[in-house]
């Protein structure tokens, strides 16, 4: 482990060169077509078990249930640990601390993984931001921990809250390549609830507050969007769900969770993540943040940088300093989330901005129909940020009770940056509605050019058809001009004797034999086309006998007639003799 010198606040330039560099990527390059991606997907989110509340964490329906735990004598909650004569307790964590979590769910969890698979020649580098009591921020250096020193870091931790400064209000640690002894030491010295750790290894969204402390937990997704070359120099997209990406016919994949792209700007829509777990107390504060080892848009150190320079804000060190609630660090947090959403809908808009231009001269609808499938998933996810961010303004800081004079202003201090939060949260999902209204429009605006398209061409079916039945009607004309010369043609070419002599027919024998036929012919076609005559569900047999139903329907007919006649008359006599 190594504990680097101190940074100078001049550092703090840095974040304005990549805050360039990163504005010229915006702009840079384009993206050459057939190229291979590989997406880390962000798969769906189990939010069953994503909280405390639930009764069984990891566990589904239909797993079976471990006879032994449910034998176990019940242990209880064991005592917080002094971490004097523990004899570095933080070996055994999480069952140590939290019985209740058994292997198997540690196993679904990706918690046991995260302890015994982690890449060891990783170095495991905690980034660390101070808030003193003004209200400002420094930064102490990275704490960076090898493979074998990681006693160094619980010497560390341990020594840190005897040595504390009484004026470092709020001390940050930003956990990259996090390795499973790092995360055994941080649970164990914080006393974090394994969910803090299953939540972000799996990214799923939640927030809580663990038992009735004051600690709480956030765990948000959110939009980014990154270059499309960048995407593929770091390996963050995959041909897994989409090639051809800069085709404009449909092969992107249906699917909310994986990066959206916008060939009309060169930009990747991914969903990103961060995890935050807030340790309030009145004698110093301890904010943790963890990004899984992933390939995401925002890194530790990114995230590090950005926080670090909300501290050299004029406005937020004067909150800091009026507010002895370390919850306002933490906004800072949101605040993030906050301005990645805002570039993610702009490069969107413009995206719709070029589809509605293309919509007139080519057919989009396959992809329009894949951009509002991901337009709908970000909406629900602004619902969710919102929720989060009332979490954070309603769950009050116990620590802060002592202090009853103050406890109002600053409650009405957060609450008013969470109003803030809030407003750009439904300024937001307002942007995301208007374009909603937009895709819709470009939608009907695109059916409405292949509804013409196809008008077309059923007009010209149309003439086409107009021009085979005049050809069909000339021939039919024609064919009855002759019609009557071809009769008596076929009469004097009969073989009979009237006509031909010698000849053993005769035209009393032809009529016998077609007239039978031709009348059979009829009644056989009258019963297979007596629809309009019997009702439905009516057998063959007896439709062949249509001649007599037909008779039937005609003796009813005149017998109603001659009743209605009689009843007729009979009203007229008795209208008769009332008259008389």
């Amino acid at each position: 482990m190594s504990l680097p010198a101190k940074k100078p606040v001049s550092k703090i330039l840095d974040v304005d060169v990549e805050d360039q560099s990163l504005q010229s990527l915006r702009s840079m390059g384009s993206v050459e077509e057939n190229v291979k991606y590989d997406v880390d997907k962000i798969p769906y989110s189990s939010h069953r078990h994503a909280i405390p509340s639930a009764p069984w964490p990891w566990v589904d329906l239909d797993d079976e249930v471990d006879r032994e735990q449910l034998e176990m004598p019940v242990l209880g909650i064991p005592p917080l640990c002094d971490h004097k004569n523990c004899g570095q307790c933080w070996k055994l964590y999480p069952q140590f601390q939290f019985p209740s979590w058994t292997k198997h769910q540690l196993v679904r969890s990706k918690i046991n993984s995260a302890l015994i698979d982690y890449l060891r020649d990783r170095v495991c580098v905690c980034y660390r931001l101070n808030v003193d009591s003004t209200g400002f921020f420094t930064d102490p250096g990275p704490i960076t921990t090898r493979l074998g020193e990681e006693d160094g870091l619980w010497n560390h931790l341990i020594l840190e809250d005897t040595r504390r400064q009484d004026d470092i209000r709020v001390r940050t640690l930003f956990v990259e390549n996090l390795s499973g002894p790092v995360l055994q030491i941080l649970g164990t010295k914080y006393n974090i609830e394994p969910f803090f750790w299953s939540s972000s290894l799996n990214r799923i969204a939640s927030q809580f507050q663990q038992e009735i402390r004051p600690d709480i937990t956030i765990a948000l997704t959110f939009l980014r969007s990154i270059p499309s070359h960048a995407a593929i120099e770091t390996k963050i997209a995959s041909g897994n769900n989409f090639t051809n990406p800069t085709t404009l016919q449909g092969n992107q994949a249906i699917d909310p969770h994986s990066p959206l792209l916008l060939h009309s700007n060169k930009r990747i829509l991914m969903l990103d993540f961060l995890a935050v777990h807030l340790i309030r107390n009145v004698n110093g504060s301890t904010i943790l943040s963890f990004h899984p080892s992933v390939n995401l848009p925002t890194t530790i150190a990114t995230l590090h940088q950005k926080i670090y320079l909300a501290g050299q804000s004029m406005y937020w060190q004067s909150l800091f300093r009026k507010s002895q609630d370390p919850t306002f660090v933490a906004l800072t947090f949101m605040w993030y989330a906050i301005y990645s959403w805002d570039e993610a809908l702009e490069d969107l808009y413009d995206h719709l901005c070029f589809l509605e231009t293309r919509a007139v001269g080519m057919s989009l609808t396959w992809e329009l129909h894949v951009t509002t499938v991901y337009h709908l998933h970000y909406q629900s996810l602004l619902e969710q940020f919102s929720k989060q961010i009332l979490f954070i303004r309603d769950t009050g800081n116990p620590a802060l009770d002592s202090l009853s004079e103050s406890a109002n202003a600053f409650h009405d201090l957060l609450h008013m940056q969470c109003s803030s939060l809030l407003s750009d949260i439904s300024r937001l999902k307002a942007k995301l509605e208007t374009q909603e209204k937009r895709l819709q429009n470009i939608m009907a605006l695109a059916l409405s050019k292949v509804n013409i398209t196809d008008s077309g061409y059923i007009q010209l079916m149309a003439d086409a058809t107009a021009g085979t039945s005049a050809a069909i009607r000339q021939v039919a004309y024609l064919s009855m001009v002759f019609l009557p010369a071809s009769f008596v043609a076929r009469v004097f070419g009969m073989n009979a004797s009237e006509i031909n002599p010698g000849a053993l027919a005769t035209m009393a024998r032809y009529t016998e034999v077609a007239l039978p036929l031709t009348i059979a012919t009829i009644w056989i076609v009258i019963a297979f086309q007596s629809k309009y005559i019997f009702p439905q569900n009516v057998g063959f047999v007896k439709r062949l006998a249509w001649p007599g139903y037909l008779l039937l329907q005609m003796c009813k007919k005149r017998q109603q007639g001659e009743e209605i006649s009689e009843a007729e008359s009979y009203s007229m006599s008795i209208k008769e003799d009332l008259a008389k």
